[in-house]
């Protein structure tokens, strides 16, 4: 499980600080399948990234007892003179995984063809999404973080992700922050709804719905 205790994040604005997040407390259990819902600002990437590990609370604890993802698509810790193959190696060599599989699964997934040869830094936002979750699913995690990112690319690719996400792993839990109100009431059993820097957890997803479209 993964648990959020008492979790607040700020950040230094000019003389004073803009409080974000404020006594978040969640029990994230296994093959959960939670949304985060908010207005843009809500802080709802602000608790994915701190969730995986992306950023620290600046108070509060999180203790995680199972494998979390970085959030998909996150592209910052991509270094951008290397190509898109030399980062799934890097990738490979941290989790042990087999760099000749994780090659042809990058190439298959991302399709990007010939600028996967090329620096990461030539990418477009889409493209380096795109590799960024591949790289994601490469790797088995109990718990995925998602952060509106299934919306890149086409019709086709978006329902790529899907499958990979929500079929073939539909045994791991996951964190989705998403504006999509059909695929969250598709997937999700559970919602938080984070407003003013509180958070309101329920299991009553078409409830947490509706309070979202009322903020």
């Amino acid at each position: 499980m993964i648990v959020c205790k008492d979790i607040c994040k700020s950040y230094r604005m000019g003389h004073g600080r803009k409080h974000v997040l404020r006594d978040i407390n969640l029990r994230i259990e296994p093959a959960d399948k939670i949304a985060f819902l908010g207005r843009n600002g809500a802080g709802k990437s602000t608790l994915i990234k701190m969730i995986g590990g992306v950023e620290m609370p600046t108070s509060g604890k999180i203790r995680r007892q199972m494998s979390v993802s970085w959030p998909l698509g996150f592209n910052g810790g991509f270094q951008g003179s290397l190509t898109g193959y030399d980062n799934a190696r890097f990738i490979s060599r941290i989790y042990g995984k087999h760099y000749a599989w994780m090659k042809e699964f990058v190439e298959d997934f991302t399709e990007l063809g010939r600028q996967l040869s090329m620096p990461v830094k030539t990418y477009s936002s889409g493209m380096r999404a795109r590799l960024a979750f591949a790289l994601s699913l490469a790797i088995e995690f109990d718990c995925y973080l998602i952060d509106e990112i299934i919306l890149v690319g086409d019709s086709n690719f978006r329902e790529k992700c899907q499958r990979e996400l929500f079929e073939k792993r539909k045994n791991r839990a996951f964190i989705l922050a998403s504006h999509d109100m059909g695929v969250i009431q598709e997937f999700c059993n559970r919602a938080v709804v984070l407003k003013d820097g509180q958070a309101t957890d329920t299991h009553d997803v078409a409830q947490a719905i509706a309070e979202y479209q009322q903020l």
